[in-house]
């Protein structure tokens, strides 16, 4: 039995995978803010934006104003999404250090985010991967519907497995394996980790988890005690997915850091601070704020 870690790594997304499943478009300057105010808490590795078609996420149209302006902190990781060649060469333009691919499990959702089966973008994949590793980047790989598709149905655990080998073998340096329709339960995650783990080392995997059915927590934990201790998060919980409406929120940092503390767990990120954070970005998305973002946590 693996045992409870005593640090794990939290790779901040709010900045991308949040605002583009909102209807509010936020400003270049504030989304500079959010991501000082989140490298100001603690958090050393903030997933900046993405370089995909304007036309289909427009609001991360601004992707090289905001890398050209972004004041890149000594130790901190600005990852950024790229879905194509084309999005590739853009990044590198503007001069990011860090690239993230995105990829399906299932096929369904492969073909309505990304127009091209799982097996075209797997493929496809390929050169990309070993241009920005070429060229000294750091890549991610991320893998989304891994439990299971709204269209497809469950998705086999082999399946991710051998998806998750590819993206390693041609050259990944970390997946981030997605339960983007938020319907996994701790027993699968751990099951479906068991599987994956034939193929690739838990070391080079993080967890991306969202909140559909209020399983995203117990989610984490359950992949803890398998030896995952990289998790995806967003402050405040915002996020998801604008090709699955019916996704929830991401793993809110907020509610992972608070069991972090209860279980002392060091994350190095501030507690507060991205309670702060989250209660200023509702207001300048026109959001509520949530019930665990209302009053201090300080303990």
């Amino acid at each position: 039995m693996t045992q409870e870690p005593t640090r794990i790594q939290l790779v901040e997304v709010a900045p991308r995978d949040g605002l583009q499943a909102e209807a509010r478009t936020l400003s270049t300057e504030a989304k500079l803010a959010l991501i000082e105010r989140l490298a100001d808490a603690g958090h050393t590795v903030i997933e900046a934006t993405s370089f995909v078609s304007p036309k289909a996420v427009p609001q991360l149209a601004d992707a090289e104003e905001l890398m050209r302006r972004l004041k890149r902190r000594p130790g901190v990781r600005y990852p950024v999404l790229v879905p194509n060649d084309k999005g590739l060469e853009r990044a590198l333009e503007v001069g990011v250090d860090e690239v993230a691919v995105f990829a399906s499990a299932s096929e369904s959702y492969s073909r309505k985010n990304l127009n091209r089966s799982r097996e075209e973008a797997l493929a496809g994949y390929a050169p990309l991967v070993r241009r920005a590793k070429d060229g000294g980047k750091r890549v991610r790989g991320y893998l989304s519907m891994v439990i299971a598709d709204p269209w497809d149905g469950p998705t086999a655990p082999a399946v991710v497995r051998d998806c998750a080998k590819r993206l390693a073998d041609m050259g990944c340096d970390e997946l981030s394996l997605g339960d983007t329709s938020g319907v996994g339960t701790p027993q699968q995650v751990s099951s479906l980790l068991d599987v994956v783990a034939q193929s690739v080392p838990l070391s080079r995997i993080a967890m991306h988890f969202h909140d559909t059915h209020g399983q995203a927590l117990a989610n984490a934990q359950a992949a803890m005690s398998r030896g995952v201790r990289v998790f995806d998060t967003s402050t405040g919980g915002i996020g998801g997915s604008p090709f699955a409406k019916m996704a929830g929120g991401n793993l809110a940092t907020e509610d992972l850091l608070w069991l972090c503390r209860g279980d002392g767990i060091d994350t190095g990120v501030d507690l507060d601070a991205i309670i702060a954070t989250a209660r200023w970005l509702a207001g300048q998305l026109g959001h509520e704020l949530p019930a665990h973002t209302s009053r201090s946590v300080t303990t």
